[in-house]
Protein backbone atom coordinates (compact mmCIF):
# COMPACT_ATOMS: atom_id res chain seq x y z
CA UNK A 1 0.00 0.00 0.00
CA UNK A 2 3.08 2.33 0.79
CA UNK A 3 4.02 1.86 -2.49
CA UNK A 4 1.12 2.61 -3.93
CA UNK A 5 0.87 6.04 -2.36
CA UNK A 6 4.42 6.48 -2.54
CA UNK A 7 5.59 6.54 0.54
CA UNK A 8 9.09 4.92 1.53
CA UNK A 9 11.19 4.41 4.64
CA UNK A 10 14.47 5.49 5.08
CA UNK A 11 16.09 3.59 7.75
CA UNK A 12 18.65 4.92 10.61
CA UNK A 13 22.42 5.72 9.28
CA UNK A 14 21.42 5.58 5.59
CA UNK A 15 20.08 8.04 3.37
CA UNK A 16 17.87 7.37 -0.13
CA UNK A 17 18.40 8.80 -3.43
CA UNK A 18 15.31 10.87 -5.14
CA UNK A 19 15.37 11.36 -8.61
CA UNK A 20 12.21 12.72 -11.21
CA UNK A 21 11.97 11.01 -14.42
CA UNK A 22 15.99 9.70 -13.37
CA UNK A 23 17.46 13.18 -12.72
CA UNK A 24 18.51 13.53 -9.31
CA UNK A 25 16.45 15.66 -6.94
CA UNK A 26 17.64 14.92 -3.55
CA UNK A 27 18.82 13.21 -0.64
CA UNK A 28 15.88 11.57 1.65
CA UNK A 29 17.08 11.31 5.45
CA UNK A 30 16.37 8.27 7.92
CA UNK A 31 12.31 8.83 8.60
CA UNK A 32 8.97 8.22 6.09
CA UNK A 33 8.76 10.25 2.66
CA UNK A 34 6.37 10.77 0.15
CA UNK A 35 7.00 9.84 -3.73
CA UNK A 36 4.04 10.69 -5.59
CA UNK A 37 5.37 8.42 -8.61
CA UNK A 38 2.86 9.78 -11.05
CA UNK A 39 4.79 12.69 -10.84
CA UNK A 40 7.76 10.90 -11.78
CA UNK A 41 9.01 10.58 -8.37
CA UNK A 42 11.55 7.64 -7.59
CA UNK A 43 14.10 5.89 -5.33
CA UNK A 44 17.51 5.58 -7.35
CA UNK A 45 18.58 3.69 -4.15
CA UNK A 46 20.09 3.56 -0.39
CA UNK A 47 23.35 4.47 0.66
CA UNK A 48 24.64 3.54 3.94
CA UNK A 49 26.60 5.88 6.23
CA UNK A 50 27.66 3.28 8.30
CA UNK A 51 32.21 3.00 8.74
CA UNK A 52 32.59 -0.26 6.64
CA UNK A 53 35.62 -1.97 6.17
CA UNK A 54 37.82 -3.29 3.81
CA UNK A 55 41.15 -5.97 3.89
CA UNK A 56 43.29 -5.30 0.88
CA UNK A 57 46.03 -8.33 0.67
CA UNK A 58 48.83 -7.13 -1.34
CA UNK A 59 52.11 -9.34 -2.39
CA UNK A 60 55.15 -7.01 -3.39
CA UNK A 61 58.71 -7.21 -2.39
CA UNK A 62 61.49 -5.09 -0.26
CA UNK A 63 65.03 -3.99 -0.92
CA UNK A 64 66.79 -6.85 -0.14
CA UNK A 65 64.53 -8.67 -2.41
CA UNK A 66 61.98 -10.89 -0.22
CA UNK A 67 58.50 -10.96 -1.12
CA UNK A 68 55.42 -10.62 1.38
CA UNK A 69 52.16 -10.29 1.86
CA UNK A 70 51.43 -6.88 3.42
CA UNK A 71 47.86 -6.81 4.83
CA UNK A 72 45.46 -3.45 5.06
CA UNK A 73 42.68 -2.64 6.94
CA UNK A 74 41.46 -0.16 5.25
CA UNK A 75 37.66 1.79 7.53
CA UNK A 76 35.67 4.23 5.75
CA UNK A 77 32.26 5.66 5.41
CA UNK A 78 30.08 8.15 3.12
CA UNK A 79 29.85 11.41 4.15
CA UNK A 80 25.64 12.52 4.42
CA UNK A 81 26.99 16.42 2.57
CA UNK A 82 28.39 14.34 -0.34
CA UNK A 83 25.66 11.61 -0.42
CA UNK A 84 24.93 12.35 -4.19
CA UNK A 85 28.71 12.15 -5.59
CA UNK A 86 29.06 8.79 -3.21
CA UNK A 87 26.23 7.28 -4.94
CA UNK A 88 26.49 8.75 -8.12
CA UNK A 89 30.42 9.09 -8.87
CA UNK A 90 31.72 5.39 -8.32
CA UNK A 91 30.62 2.33 -9.28
CA UNK A 92 32.72 0.39 -7.26
CA UNK A 93 34.00 1.82 -3.82
CA UNK A 94 35.76 -1.30 -3.25
CA UNK A 95 37.84 -1.44 -6.43
CA UNK A 96 38.86 2.04 -6.11
CA UNK A 97 40.15 1.89 -2.33
CA UNK A 98 42.04 -1.53 -3.22
CA UNK A 99 44.05 0.41 -6.44
CA UNK A 100 45.40 3.13 -4.18
CA UNK A 101 45.93 0.89 -1.26
CA UNK A 102 48.24 -1.24 -4.16
CA UNK A 103 49.74 1.83 -5.45
CA UNK A 104 51.06 3.37 -2.23
CA UNK A 105 51.74 -0.33 -0.61
CA UNK A 106 54.19 -1.25 -3.57
CA UNK A 107 55.70 2.38 -4.19
CA UNK A 108 56.68 2.17 -0.42
CA UNK A 109 57.59 -1.24 0.48
CA UNK A 110 60.47 -1.67 -2.21
CA UNK A 111 62.39 1.06 -0.85
CA UNK A 112 62.70 -0.62 3.03
CA UNK A 113 64.69 -3.84 3.67
CA UNK A 114 62.60 -6.79 5.42
CA UNK A 115 62.93 -5.43 8.72
CA UNK A 116 63.00 -1.90 8.27
CA UNK A 117 59.06 -3.01 6.98
CA UNK A 118 58.31 -4.45 10.33
CA UNK A 119 59.33 -1.53 12.37
CA UNK A 120 58.07 1.23 9.66
CA UNK A 121 54.36 -0.33 9.07
CA UNK A 122 52.96 3.10 10.63
CA UNK A 123 54.12 5.09 8.15
CA UNK A 124 53.18 3.01 5.29
CA UNK A 125 49.58 2.81 7.07
CA UNK A 126 49.75 6.58 7.18
CA UNK A 127 51.47 7.17 3.36
CA UNK A 128 48.30 4.63 2.53
CA UNK A 129 45.33 6.99 4.41
CA UNK A 130 46.80 9.90 3.40
CA UNK A 131 46.45 9.11 -0.35
CA UNK A 132 43.09 7.82 -0.15
CA UNK A 133 42.29 10.46 1.69
CA UNK A 134 43.16 12.29 -0.88
CA UNK A 135 41.87 10.49 -4.11
CA UNK A 136 38.02 9.43 -1.99
CA UNK A 137 37.38 13.05 -0.61
CA UNK A 138 36.52 14.01 -4.46
CA UNK A 139 34.05 11.25 -4.04
CA UNK A 140 32.23 11.96 -1.05
CA UNK A 141 33.91 9.30 1.18
CA UNK A 142 35.75 9.95 4.52
CA UNK A 143 38.41 7.42 4.95
CA UNK A 144 38.34 6.94 9.04
CA UNK A 145 41.46 4.58 9.96
CA UNK A 146 43.85 2.71 7.77
CA UNK A 147 45.92 -0.08 9.57
CA UNK A 148 48.77 -2.59 8.45
CA UNK A 149 47.16 -5.85 10.22
CA UNK A 150 50.02 -7.97 8.73
CA UNK A 151 53.51 -8.55 7.31
CA UNK A 152 53.35 -12.29 6.16
CA UNK A 153 57.11 -12.88 4.45
CA UNK A 154 57.25 -16.22 2.17
CA UNK A 155 57.83 -19.69 4.41
CA UNK A 156 61.13 -20.18 3.85
CA UNK A 157 62.08 -16.64 4.88
CA UNK A 158 60.39 -16.87 8.29
CA UNK A 159 61.97 -20.03 8.72
CA UNK A 160 65.32 -18.63 8.12
CA UNK A 161 64.39 -15.58 10.22
CA UNK A 162 63.71 -17.58 13.12
CA UNK A 163 66.45 -19.87 13.22
CA UNK A 164 68.80 -16.81 12.96
CA UNK A 165 66.96 -15.93 16.30
CA UNK A 166 67.25 -19.22 17.75
CA UNK A 167 70.95 -19.38 16.88
CA UNK A 168 71.85 -15.56 18.43
CA UNK A 169 69.94 -16.68 21.17
CA UNK A 170 71.48 -20.05 21.78
CA UNK A 171 75.09 -17.88 21.31
CA UNK A 172 74.09 -15.71 24.45
CA UNK A 173 73.08 -18.65 26.50
CA UNK A 174 76.36 -20.10 25.81
CA UNK A 175 78.92 -17.32 26.74
CA UNK A 176 76.67 -16.83 29.82
CA UNK A 177 77.12 -19.69 30.86
CA UNK A 178 80.61 -20.05 30.03
CA UNK A 179 80.57 -16.94 32.43
CA UNK A 180 78.77 -18.43 35.11
CA UNK A 181 81.16 -21.42 35.29
CA UNK A 182 84.30 -19.70 35.02
CA UNK A 183 82.93 -17.70 38.07
CA UNK A 184 82.32 -21.16 39.96
CA UNK A 185 85.68 -22.14 39.13
CA UNK A 186 87.38 -18.67 40.38
CA UNK A 187 85.69 -19.33 43.39
CA UNK A 188 86.38 -22.41 43.76
CA UNK A 189 90.10 -22.31 43.32
CA UNK A 190 89.94 -19.21 46.06
CA UNK A 191 88.21 -21.54 48.48
CA UNK A 192 90.78 -24.41 47.96
CA UNK A 193 93.61 -21.49 48.37
CA UNK A 194 91.78 -20.38 51.30
CA UNK A 195 91.46 -23.64 52.81
CA UNK A 196 94.75 -24.69 52.48
CA UNK A 197 96.22 -21.56 54.26
CA UNK A 198 94.10 -21.79 56.85
CA UNK A 199 95.05 -26.09 56.92
CA UNK A 200 98.63 -24.74 57.00
CA UNK A 201 98.14 -22.53 59.73
CA UNK A 202 96.38 -24.94 62.05
CA UNK A 203 98.82 -27.58 61.47
CA UNK A 204 101.89 -25.04 61.70
CA UNK A 205 100.10 -23.93 65.27
CA UNK A 206 99.75 -27.48 65.97
CA UNK A 207 103.09 -27.85 65.66
CA UNK A 208 104.37 -25.44 68.36
CA UNK A 209 102.41 -26.45 70.89
CA UNK A 210 103.73 -29.80 70.90
CA UNK A 211 107.16 -28.60 70.95
CA UNK A 212 106.28 -26.07 73.27
CA UNK A 213 104.64 -28.52 75.80
CA UNK A 214 107.80 -30.68 74.98
CA UNK A 215 109.85 -28.18 76.04
CA UNK A 216 108.21 -27.23 79.40
CA UNK A 217 107.93 -31.08 80.20
CA UNK A 218 112.01 -31.82 79.40
CA UNK A 219 113.05 -28.76 82.08
CA UNK A 220 110.08 -29.49 84.36
CA UNK A 221 111.48 -32.58 85.35
CA UNK A 222 115.37 -31.69 84.70
CA UNK A 223 114.58 -29.76 87.47
CA UNK A 224 113.01 -32.14 89.56
CA UNK A 225 114.95 -35.20 88.86
CA UNK A 226 118.40 -33.98 88.82
CA UNK A 227 121.45 -36.12 86.97
CA UNK A 228 119.07 -36.19 83.92
CA UNK A 229 119.84 -34.41 80.60
CA UNK A 230 117.43 -32.81 78.09
CA UNK A 231 118.03 -36.07 75.77
CA UNK A 232 117.08 -38.76 78.12
CA UNK A 233 113.98 -36.64 79.07
CA UNK A 234 113.18 -36.53 75.50
CA UNK A 235 113.32 -40.20 75.01
CA UNK A 236 111.13 -41.33 77.38
CA UNK A 237 108.51 -38.76 76.56
CA UNK A 238 109.05 -39.81 72.91
CA UNK A 239 108.59 -43.66 74.21
CA UNK A 240 106.02 -42.82 76.28
CA UNK A 241 103.80 -41.18 72.98
CA UNK A 242 104.89 -43.95 70.79
CA UNK A 243 103.18 -46.99 73.17
CA UNK A 244 100.03 -44.58 73.98
CA UNK A 245 99.73 -44.62 70.38
CA UNK A 246 100.25 -48.22 69.58
CA UNK A 247 97.44 -48.71 72.61
CA UNK A 248 94.64 -46.67 70.74
CA UNK A 249 95.53 -48.25 67.70
CA UNK A 250 94.90 -51.53 68.94
CA UNK A 251 91.97 -50.47 71.12
CA UNK A 252 90.29 -49.18 68.46
CA UNK A 253 87.95 -51.44 66.50
CA UNK A 254 87.96 -49.70 63.16
CA UNK A 255 91.79 -49.28 63.01
CA UNK A 256 93.40 -50.60 59.90
CA UNK A 257 96.27 -52.34 60.45
CA UNK A 258 99.81 -50.67 61.26
CA UNK A 259 102.83 -53.04 61.07
CA UNK A 260 105.86 -51.48 63.08
CA UNK A 261 109.54 -52.41 64.10
CA UNK A 262 109.07 -53.51 67.75
CA UNK A 263 113.07 -54.54 68.35
CA UNK A 264 114.72 -52.17 71.17
CA UNK A 265 116.85 -50.77 67.90
CA UNK A 266 114.00 -49.94 65.99
CA UNK A 267 112.07 -48.22 68.99
CA UNK A 268 115.55 -46.07 69.07
CA UNK A 269 115.68 -45.40 65.43
CA UNK A 270 111.70 -44.28 65.88
CA UNK A 271 112.41 -41.74 69.00
CA UNK A 272 114.91 -40.62 66.34
CA UNK A 273 112.60 -39.94 64.16
CA UNK A 274 110.21 -38.32 65.99
CA UNK A 275 112.72 -36.39 67.64
CA UNK A 276 114.28 -35.13 64.28
CA UNK A 277 111.42 -34.08 63.28
CA UNK A 278 109.84 -32.37 66.23
CA UNK A 279 113.52 -29.82 66.28
CA UNK A 280 112.82 -29.53 62.62
CA UNK A 281 109.60 -27.82 63.17
CA UNK A 282 111.12 -25.74 66.22
CA UNK A 283 113.51 -24.44 63.85
CA UNK A 284 111.19 -23.46 60.75
CA UNK A 285 109.58 -21.89 62.98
Amino acid sequence: MGNLLGCVQVDQSTVAIKEQFGKYQDVLEPGCHCLPWCLGFQLAGYLSLRVQQLDVRCETKTKDNVFVNVVASIQYRALADKANDAFYKLSNTKGQIQAYVFDVIRASVPKLNLDDVFEQKNEIAKAVEDELEKAMSAYGYEIVQTLIVDIEPDEHVKRAMNEINAAARMRVAANEKAEAEKILQIKRAEGEAESKYLSGLGIARQRQAIVDGLRDSVLGFSVNVPGTSAKDVMDMVLLTQYFDTMKEIGASSKSSAVFLPHGPGAVRDVASQIRDGLLQASVDH
